[in-house]
């Protein structure tokens, strides 16, 4: 976001934190198409430069609402973008967190307590049933949990999580039980609307708890794909071999977490394409809600994957980095296709990782 990327370079370490949290979120507010104005973007900034309080920034913005001339902003919800991202902000900020609940209640209730345009109970668990036309699953939704099974539903996945041991597990395998659990939370959809905002609070806070540093702009930047790839984690359609798949989510996480460079394009979501296109293609085309898909694209990604092991037939010292290159696919899908060629004994490391080769085995 280029409105803070100049405190992120060269300010101070409290300029560059603040100025990832308001990255965060303000890019938050995209999960549901919201812009916010470019009142709070300048009052951000003050509070970047600490001239301002996070509570000036929330009477500021009250009273910028209370005006009769901000009117058409409220009714295109700016109010509802601006409010939130502040919220968010501020919460963000704290350096408090209760794994619980609870606590998503609460983060709800901060998010969305004011909002005008908010038409469920703030902090309550929804008490009617839902159902959401996905652009990324060509207009079917995600089987969300039944009202009457919310409460107990999401205190059995805190109890599993809670008792779950992580002692011997790799960074990268803890990062993925993780990823787990918060798909699952997501899809249970607890609140009627603004659930994807506050799991994402949630989620940062709670990634904290294992000392990992999160890079705040990839929320900023990608909110749209983490919905998205959240929706994939979460649906499948066997009749048409469709299946829920938590390689989106990884690639999202590997950059968020492990400086990977995965591309995150939602066009590589939706049900129908899962395609690549050429290189040539503008990517500025191909925004949000808007992306488009081009049918007469061929080679899916499901197909790249499978030449992974033809690659390695011809070439037996050819690196992780390089078949990526080649087939266009993210590290840390071929870093997982590696790994089950391994674990199926196709194939095996000799040697370091950058130093030796595969081998073979025959059949």
């Amino acid at each position: 976001m280029k409105d803070f990327d100049e405190y992120i370079r060269q300010g101070e370490p409290s300029q560059k934190e603040k100025a990832q949290i308001w990255q965060t979120a303000i890019g938050l507010q995209d999960v549901d198409g919201l812009k916010v104005s470019a009142y709070l973007i300048e009052t951000a900034k003050e509070n970047i430069e600490e001239k301002i309080t996070i509570d000036e920034v929330k009477y500021r913005i009250e009273s910028y609402y209370k005006q009769e001339t901000n009117r058409n902003n409220i009714e295109n919800r700016v109010d509802e973008a601006d409010k939130v991202a502040v919220n968010i902000a501020e919460i963000l900020s704290e350096k408090t967190f209760s794994f619980s609940p609870a606590e998503i209640c609460s983060i709800h209730r901060r998010l969305f307590t004011g909002v005008e345009s908010m038409r469920v109970k703030i902090g309550k668990y929804r008490d009617y049933n839902i159902s959401k036309a996905e652009w990324v699953l060509d207009g079917k939704t995600v089987i969300y949990a039944s009202a009457d099974n919310i409460s107990a539903t999401m205190n059995y996945d805190f109890k599993e999580e809670k008792n779950f041991i992580y002692k011997g597990l790799s960074t990268r395998e803890t990062v993925e039980h993780v990823i787990k659990f918060i798909s699952g939370l997501w899809q249970i959809h607890a609140f009627g609307e603004g659930n994807t905002r506050t799991i994402a609070v949630f989620t940062i806070k709670y990634l904290r708890t294992f000392g990992l540093e999160v890079k705040n702009d990839m929320f900023a930047q990608h909110s749209w794909y983490f919905r998205n790839a959240l929706v994939r984690a979460n649906y499948n359609d066997y009749r048409n071999k469709i299946f829920s798949s938590k390689e989106y989510l990884l690639n999202f996480f590997g950059n968020l977490l492990f400086g990977e460079n995965n591309e995150l394009k939602n066009r590589y979501l939706h049900v129908k394409s899962e395609i690549r296109k050429p290189n040539s293609v503008n990517n500025d085309t191909f925004k949000n809600q808007n992306d488009t898909v081009n049918d007469t694209v061929i080679d899916t990604v499901s197909n790249k994957k499978d030449t992974v092991f033809t690659l390695i037939q011809k070439d037996n010292r050819i690196t992780a980095a390089k078949l990526a290159e080649q087939l266009g696919l993210g590290i840390a899908t071929i870093k997982r296709e590696l790994k089950r060629l391994k674990d199926s004994g196709q194939i095996e490391r000799v040697g370091s990782d950058k130093k030796g080769n595969w081998r073979v085995k025959k059949s």
